[in-house]
């Protein structure tokens, strides 16, 4: 920890590697973090309107008064953006703005402002700087670190996007205290997934601590946060573009959860951390059904997941039934981590140990999905 109470996470990529500053108040300091990494002092701030209202102005005041030129782009808020149109916009007005190879992108908002301004970043003049000022829990810890762009098509979530690093993430705890109870409770999910896939001490101390994380108590809080950025920063540095099973293993709910957000149109019916916490359920009770963990471990995590006022449910978001399950598995058969036609899922043994099984086979999945609650 530095003198100022802020703490350094490195992500170690050779010569890509970055740190990951934790604590409160780094937005108001972003130029003075921000001026040692760029090449010119110019930026393209990306946001959303909801962030924009409660942010911006902090992260702009601090730029101007480090001499950092700026340019703002307000992107609609909501996952509904992450699309082709709205990708194609604010590539348009970044061009038009002036920038070179020395300008830096700074991404002020959720995962969907990072995701998007980061593909901008890999594909603007062939690749320019940007930061992540992460300012949603499931950003933090999910999302900014690591290196994955992307946007959705209607064919499905994050198909279209480039593997591009930041050279920055910059996470303010304090941001969080203007997010709905739902966002946090949506990145608490994200948090859940680490302790889940390697980590059982970890998720032991969460079903401790775990309504202090969501009530943002600071100590909790910072803690959760540092050991997530921390675990994700060691699986990102073995495997950056996913190519083994160390980094596929963060995608633990994920494949049910994409293809839940696919089927609800990717908006507010079903966050994305709520999608992901339904997911997880599923691949318990799937594991389950295969014979290859135990029901007690699923019912001990669907428990915490629901204590905490995540869905674990399809019926809950009101996808069951053996119609839903054929819609589902077809989105599935689409997901990135298709190969080959197989069906690839991250299914656990126990908490705290999960692997890839390669090839999940789907008649086992259709009637598993036709009979969950």
């Amino acid at each position: 920890m530095r003198a100022d109470g802020i703490e350094t996470l490195r992500v170690e990529l050779g010569d890509r590697s970055y740190d990951i500053l934790v604590g409160r108040g780094l937005i108001a300091r972003a130029g003075e973090s921000l001026l040692p990494l760029m090449r010119r002092r110019q930026a393209i701030v990306v946001t959303d309107d909801n962030v924009a209202r409660r942010h911006l102005a902090l992260l702009c005041d601090s730029l101007k008064a480090h001499g950092i030129a700026h340019q703002e782009i307000v992107l609609p808020a909501g996952e509904g953006t992450k699309d082709l149109a709205h990708f194609g916009r604010l590539v348009e007005a970044a061009l038009a703005g002036g920038i070179d190879r020395g300008t830096m992108i700074v991404a002020l908002g959720g995962g969907v402002v990072g995701d998007i301004a980061g593909f901008a970043a890999a594909t603007l003049l062939r690749g320019i700087d940007f930061v992540q000022i992460p300012t949603t829990l499931l950003a933090q810890v999910d999302s900014s670190v690591g290196g994955k762009t992307a946007i959705n098509t209607a064919a499905g979530k994050n198909l279209l996007g480039a593997f591009y690093q930041p050279r920055l993430v910059l996470v303010d705890t304090m941001s969080l205290a203007t997010l709905p109870r739902r966002e946090v409770r949506a990145g608490y999910a994200e948090i859940v997934k680490y302790g889940l896939i390697r980590d059982a001490g970890f998720y032991d101390w969460l079903e401790a601590h775990g309504t202090a994380v969501c009530d943002l108590d600071d100590a909790a809080l910072t803690q959760a946060i540092l050991v997530s950025c921390r675990m994700k920063a060691a699986i990102v540095a073995a495997d950056e573009r996913e190519t083994g099973d160390e980094r596929a293993l963060l995608n633990f709910g994920h494949t049910f959860g994409h293809a839940l957000e696919t089927e609800t149109g990717f908006g507010e019916r079903l966050l994305h951390g709520e999608a992901v916490a339904v997911g997880m359920a599923l691949a318990f009770d799937f594991a389950v059904s295969l014979g290859l963990a135990s029901g007690q471990d699923a019912e001990r995590a669907r428990r915490h997941l629901a204590g905490a006022g995540l869905p674990t449910e399809l019926a809950a978001i009101g996808l069951s039934g053996a119609a839903n399950a054929e819609r589902l598995l077809s989105h599935m058969g689409k997901d990135k981590k298709v190969r080959n036609g197989a069906i690839t899922l991250i299914l656990p043994r126990r908490i705290g140990d999960c692997f890839v099984m390669r090839d999940a086979p789907v008649d086992r999945l259709r009637a598993f999905l036709a009979e969950r609650p």
